[in-house]
């Protein structure tokens, strides 16, 4: 039978339930919903007494804080932790990470980290089995001391976690003080109302933790609507009562042979020692050069074919153009802009550069749309990298350059070069282009169709003369042409016999000069000389 103590039979009974071990640890696993095994467990207090039955932590806790027993308490789970995870051990049975709760009452007076230390040593357990939570609420007022404590268990090689976050109303200034490895989300937050306002605020908390490097467990999770809910958004470790109670030794033992256990992950890899704190900072370094400096950037995630932009700067709206603001960029879908067949060229993008891990780029047409200018269709040019990878979500960083004035310009030229090589063939011309200081030249389509010409001649025109394209007696005048090319003659022609079959052709060369006058190019074409009995005698 089951009797609460009151508060005086607590304290007279406390140094007796420490001595004949009436306090007892549970364990409480914590689960990978995409998986369904054991990441790890956390160790919770128990008080049975024989006379008294089962105490409630909610009752005891704090009669104990209250009178300075709550460290002792804290270390007997330790070491009573320490010794099961020995035993685990030394029986070859399976191991995973248990935490530990760290009272608010430990930053005060004690060198909590310390005293952990020496018993873990004592059991010669390694640092790893164990994780050290600290609640949100220990930390306001008292951050510098939270702070010192963090980095001492930090040098120890504990991992430490953030209990019961979003509980609290300092959360944000939580986050962005304190370096801690997991935080805990509190589902106390969703009750009774899964989605909404709420679940947009539990998102963005998700997408923050996985740029810090942080992973996240979601506690308090009772059913599997929101299990699912949280897995959705991106946090797929759980600990509660939908898949296991508190469980006492013997049966968490049990668990462990029964389930499958698999290590506990971070949110997201960040790729070439990417520091995402000062990326974000407005004043680092980082940002200077991403709103400065890069041109037209954006950061992006990628999940399950979906893409959401996550930071963009200014050059960004300048490349993309149209006017638009933050609002039409940060809620507009990036695929709606794209037709299919560009939507696969980006795509298969992506695909590349987190295969190989280095730059990719492509080249895709858009549809934009803005309140004040309209449509438009643009040809951007994205340089894209990845920089970050969570289970199938990516993070990436794309720079843009918006080309369609270059594009427009190609297919101008392009359309020209195709009427240009239509009339090449009527008339019987072949044409070429050479480079004076590096002597290559670039010879014509009908050039590498008709002559099996390469698409460029190093050392021009010694190869073409070799090959008997250009006739011996000929070689010496045509090389000629080459050093008064060099010097800076405008314009040079003459019939001259081309090919094995000495065939006339009225050769041409136009000079081109730079702005001080200096020869760079030159401009040669061949032309076919028909029935010209004038010219051939």
């Amino acid at each position: 039978m089951e009797k609460r103590m009151s508060r005086d039979e607590l304290l007279n009974n406390f140094q007796a339930a420490l001595s004949n071990r009436y306090l007892k640890v549970f364990y409480q696993p914590q689960v990978n919903h995409a998986t369904g095994k054991i990441i790890g467990a956390e160790a919770l207090l128990r008080w049975i007494d024989p006379e008294f039955g089962m105490q409630l932590p909610i009752d005891f806790v704090p009669v104990l804080e209250e009178n300075n027993l709550i460290h002792d308490a804290d270390l007997f789970v330790f070491e009573e932790v320490c010794k099961f995870q020995k035993n685990q051990m030394d029986a070859g049975l399976t191991v995973v990470p248990i935490s530990v709760n760290m009272s608010r009452y430990d930053f005060y007076g004690y060198d909590y980290p310390a005293e952990l230390e020496e018993i873990r040593l004592k059991y010669g357990v390694p640092v790893k089995m164990f994780q050290v939570e600290i609640t949100e609420s220990s930390a306001i007022g008292g951050i510098q001391l939270v702070k010192s404590v963090m980095d001492k268990l930090h040098s120890y090689g504990y991992l430490v976690e953030m209990d019961d976050f979003g509980s609290g109303y300092s959360s944000l200034n939580v986050l962005k003080d304190l370096n801690v490895d997991i935080i805990k989300l509190d589902m106390n937050f969703l009750r009774g109302n899964i989605g909404g306002r709420g679940g947009v605020i539990i998102s963005t908390v998700i997408q923050m933790a996985k740029w810090l490097d942080t992973t996240i467990i979601a506690e308090g999770v009772e059913t599997l609507e929101l299990a699912d809910f949280m897995k959705s958004l991106g946090c797929i470790y759980v600990q509660g009562y939908l898949y296991f109670r508190p469980l006492p030794e013997d049966e968490f033992v049990e668990a462990l042979k029964k389930l499958y256990h698999e290590p506990l992950k971070t949110s997201l890899h960040l790729i070439d020692t990417l520091d995402a704190g000062k990326f974000w900072d407005p004043i680092s370094m980082e940002t200077l050069i991403f709103n400065n400096y890069v041109g037209g950037a954006v950061i992006f995630s990628y999940e399950d074919g979906e893409i959401e932009i996550n930071r963009y700067n200014d050059k960004y709206i300048t490349e993309i153009g149209m006017n638009l603001d933050e609002t039409d960029i940060l809620k507009s879908n990036p695929w709606d802009c794209l037709d299919e067949s560009n939507k696969k060229i980006y795509e298969d993008t992506l695909k590349k550069a987190i295969e190989s891990r280095s730059e990719e780029t492509c080249e895709t047409w858009r549809n934009i749309s803005s309140k004040c200018c309209g449509d438009d269709t643009i040809c951007v040019r994205s340089f894209i990298r990845l920089i970050g990878y969570a289970d199938n979500q990516y993070l990436f960083y794309a720079m843009v350059q918006n080309i369609t004035k270059e594009k427009h310009h190609f297919n101008s030229i392009y359309d020209n070069e195709v009427k240009l090589e239509h009339a090449f063939e009527h008339a019987n011309i072949y044409a070429w282009e050479y480079t004076i200081a590096t002597k290559q030249m670039r010879p014509c389509f009908r050039c590498m169709r008709d002559l099996g010409l390469p698409p460029v001649i190093e050392d021009y025109p010694e190869p073409v003369i070799a090959s008997g394209l250009f006739q011996p007696d000929y070689a010496d005048m045509y090389r000629d042409w080459h050093d008064q090319i060099a010097n800076g003659v405008e314009s040079l022609d003459a019939i001259m016999p081309l090919t094995a079959g000495r065939v006339p052709f009225h050769v041409r060369y136009t000079t081109e000069f730079d702005e001080n006058g200096k020869p760079i190019k030159a401009y040669g074409s061949a032309t076919l000389v028909v029935n010209d009995k004038s010219e051939e005698s």
